[in-house]
């Protein structure tokens, strides 16, 4: 790794789960924007499973919060195509109409509780939406200091 990225992932480090400064999510995005998008959602998946971040339907409710209409679209679709059949009950719980899920209406609050039920039904799914975050490093950029220290280290670090 080199010093400018560990000096960053030090950095960081510091802030634990608070978000970081402007300048430092502007640096991380360039990094991120220019590593391989598997290298990205590796660390992303890393940061949603690790114990010393918060949880991944927390993160994920934070994250669409900072998405646009479209991210949102594609945010909502990815977490209820892993519900399956459940889509609709989750839809519902969660206090959204499953007959008009519009994304663009929905909260973030409401996105962590729907991203919590497909965790629980689809494991999987945190791997789904790393790779989905991947392809979105501008919103990746919103996740706390421990988060984005942990993409960054396992983006730049040894290949495991």
């Amino acid at each position: 790794m080199d010093s400018k990225v560990e000096n960053l992932q030090q950095q960081l480090l510091q802030h634990g789960n608070a978000p970081v400064p402007h300048e430092q999510r502007d640096e991380f995005e360039r990094i991120a924007q220019s590593a391989p998008p598997q290298a990205l959602s590796e660390g992303l998946q890393e940061a949603f499973d690790s114990d010393r971040t918060p949880p991944f339907a927390q993160m994920v409710g934070q994250l669409f919060g900072h998405a646009d209409d479209r991210q949102k679209s594609g945010i909502l679709g990815t977490l209820l195509g892993g519900l399956g059949g459940a889509a609709q009950p989750a839809l519902r719980q969660a206090g959204v109409d499953p007959e008009t899920p519009h994304a663009a209406q929905v909260s973030p609050t409401q996105v962590e509780q729907i991203a919590q039920q497909a965790q629980q039904a689809d494991p999987g799914i945190v791997g789904q939406m790393s790779r989905f975050y991947a392809e979105h490093p501008v919103l990746v950029k919103s996740l706390g200091g421990m988060a984005l220290a942990m993409v960054l280290g396992r983006m730049h670090g040894p290949r495991r």
